[in-house]
């Protein structure tokens, strides 16, 4: 699934749960989008350390997700790797192929992400 299958897909599943699910799901998915609001950490460096847990969880779905989120709130190229360095020292070598998946997919969107950045 490329990226662009994966947000639609994602909105899709996300709408149908939000309709469809428990009251606990929807307490879940309201937390969930909660957290990674700006507080005292800011919503980008939320973002970032959602990135390295799903990396080091071997979540492919999360991983595309936080790059997302890390290309919307600004993230660097530079920021990025330092990101893969912290996930690979904390997962292992295991998360190696997971890191592969996770630069393909950032390289796909960063240029996206870079001109509606200049476009605002």
């Amino acid at each position: 699934m490329n990226i662009n299958d994966f947000k639609v897909f994602r909105e899709k599943m996300n709408e149908i749960i939000l309709k469809e699910g428990t009251l606990y799901t929807k307490r879940f998915f309201a937390l969930d989008n909660d957290v990674y609001k700006d507080g005292k950490i800011p919503k980008k460096y939320k973002e970032m350390m959602g990135l390295v847990a799903s990396i080091v969880l071997r979540c492919d779905d999360c991983i595309n997700y936080h790059i997302i989120k890390c290309l919307e709130n600004g993230i660097t190229k530079e920021e990025f790797f330092e990101i893969i360095d912290i996930a690979l020292i904390v997962g292992g070598s295991i998360t190696i192929p997971h890191i592969r998946r996770a630069v393909k997919t950032f390289f796909e969107l960063l240029s996206e992400y870079s001109q509606q950045q200049q476009n605002s």
